[in-house]
């Protein structure tokens, strides 16, 4: 890397939090409206057990528990819920010292606009990231792949080293590595929805993995490859 100002771009669900803990308060919301509307307890833990075996979750409780709802109503309360999430101590730790360091921050990911965004306000990111620095896909018409929220970056970032953060090599990395940007890798942990997969072409890989987010500041600061 050179020394123009540096710029760290991330991805949102599993690499800033994980996406389980998004899942788990969703379904802990429908488990509590089940409980005050129809009385229906332990409903929380059913549901996990049904994800973990594979199965199509809201399907399972409508067809099992055959309350009037249907599975466009439990999808909606899913994604548009207020979710109970936090960033782990690492995270923070790493978007402190890059605020404080004054690198440029910002988000790009795919997903609902509502969704992201009662994601990114639980986390308290908006202390780190600006409105305008912060690309949903849905918000502006166009996925991760296409390569435009790394267009509207080196907009906002003019003449800079740019450096994106993400989890899944199917879309993550393809269109930052045609820009020639710095690409890492947060490997998962086991916790991941998606599972990774390295086995892509060269252009959809990472320049560079870590194990812990906490890893970030000095690879930024020394980078070696990975």
């Amino acid at each position: 890397m050179t020394q123009k100002h540096k710029v760290v771009v991330f991805d949102l669900d599993d690499t800033l939090y994980k996406e389980i803990d998004f899942l788990k308060s969703a379904y802990q919301e429908i488990a509590d409206f089940f409980e005050d509307r129809y009385d229906i307890y332990g409903l929380w833990s059913e549901m996990l057990r049904y994800y973990h075996e594979g199965k199509n979750v809201f399907q399972e409780v409508i067809d099992f528990y055959k309350r009037p709802v249907d599975k466009e109503f439990l999808l909606n309360m899913y994604r548009n819920h207020i979710p109970k999430i936090a960033l782990d101590d690492d995270t923070k730790q790493v978007l402190d010292t890059l605020k404080n360091s004054h690198f440029g921050l910002g988000i790009i990911t795919d997903g609902r606009t509502v969704s992201q965004m009662n994601k990114i306000k639980a986390l308290g990111l908006e202390q780190y990231f600006t409105d305008e620095r912060i690309v949903i896909s849905e918000t502006w018409g166009h996925h991760k792949v296409d390569g435009f929220g790394y267009d509207l970056m080196e907009e906002q970032f003019p003449d800079s080293d740019y450096v994106y953060v993400g989890d899944n090599p199917e879309k993550d990395f393809v269109a930052a590595n045609q820009r020639g940007w710095d690409t890492v890798c947060l490997l998962d942990d086991g916790r991941n929805i998606h599972k990774q997969d390295f086995s892509l072409t060269q252009n959809y890989l990472p320049k560079y993995k870590i194990e812990k987010m906490g890893e970030l500041v000095d690879l930024i600061c020394h980078p070696k490859e990975k």
